[in-house]
């Protein structure tokens, strides 16, 4: 039965060995990672939807015509609907940028990143 004195070496008889205290490590290292590449993800999501509904507040006011000597743009120009797409953009773009420096707060808190 020399057979039986052989020694099983590998990752698989690594990993039956491995401690409490290792197996909780991995595990807390998994979760943190997964957790913080998901919140840098909202992070990024957040600000590119700042910057797609600023550039689209500053395409609202272009209002030339489609051709150099077309004047209807300014005899279909709606005062009221443009003012109002006006203030919702502005409290939509205030809203963001509140939720934005609160979400990188907090990132910074429970990941340690001083910035």
């Amino acid at each position: 039965m020399a057979e039986a004195d052989v020694e099983v070496k590998g990752a698989f008889v690594d990993s039956l060995k491995r401690n409490f205290r290792d197996i909780r490590n991995d595990r807390a290292q998994n979760i943190a990672e997964e957790a913080e590449i998901k919140l840098r993800r909202n992070i990024e999501d957040i600000e590119l939807s700042l910057r797609e509904m600023r550039r689209n507040r500053e395409n609202a006011l272009d209002l030339s015509p489609a051709n150099a000597t077309s004047l209807k743009p300014a005899q279909d120009f709606d005062a009221t609907a443009w003012a109002t797409k006006e203030i919702d953009y502005v409290i939509k773009i205030h809203n963001l940028e509140i939720v934005l420096e609160g979400a990188k707060e907090r990132y910074n808190y429970l990941f340690n990143k001083g910035e």
